[in-house]
């Protein structure tokens, strides 16, 4: 089952609508957004042939984030408990480290997913798989210097499961 994952797409529609389209054309049937939208807006262009998930960034302080989110998919507030395929899936902003290092070293999920630091990346240790699909370009030390998101297919395993896609946002 492939699954979309984005994060901190911050009110830019021309990235959403950039990962919207890269997860229509990869047939995704699930989307995962790790927070971070910021305003109602920029949530309504996930509203499409995907079941969609999202939980809660420290910049969605517009509390119609949820309301909007909710007219058709789950908003699951801090954190989420998900399970695709029979794969196991922890996701949270990523706004605390050690949230996020509890998660992937506690061996309850498969994956845990993550955003906030606009970095992407993917590790495994002992047989849990951290991925942070990226996010904008923001002028931050160690943040992409380009929008990526992640596919991950639940028929895969491990590392080799995710993909991490370059987007023009």
């Amino acid at each position: 089952m492939p699954i979309g994952i984005v994060s901190d797409t911050h009110d830019d529609l021309a990235a959403v609508e950039a990962a919207v389209s890269l997860f229509e054309r990869e047939g995704v049937d699930a989307v995962v957004h790790c927070g971070d939208f910021v305003a109602p807006f920029s949530v309504t262009p996930f509203d499409a042939d995907f079941a969609f998930h999202a939980v809660r960034g420290n910049n969605d302080g517009e509390w119609a984030v949820e309301s909007t989110v909710e007219e058709f998919g789950e908003y699951h507030g801090e954190a989420a408990a998900l399970s695709f395929d029979g794969t196991d899936i922890a996701v949270t902003h990523g706004t605390s480290s050690l949230v996020v290092d509890a998660l992937v070293d506690c061996g309850d999920y498969d994956y845990v997913l993550h955003g906030h630091s606009h970095a992407h990346g993917v590790e495994e240790r002992d047989g849990t798989v951290r991925v942070n699909p990226g996010g904008l370009p923001i002028p931050v030390d160690g943040a992409d210097d380009s929008f990526r998101v992640a596919t991950l297919d639940t028929a895969e395993s491990g590392v080799d499961a995710v993909t991490h896609h370059v987007l023009d946002g």
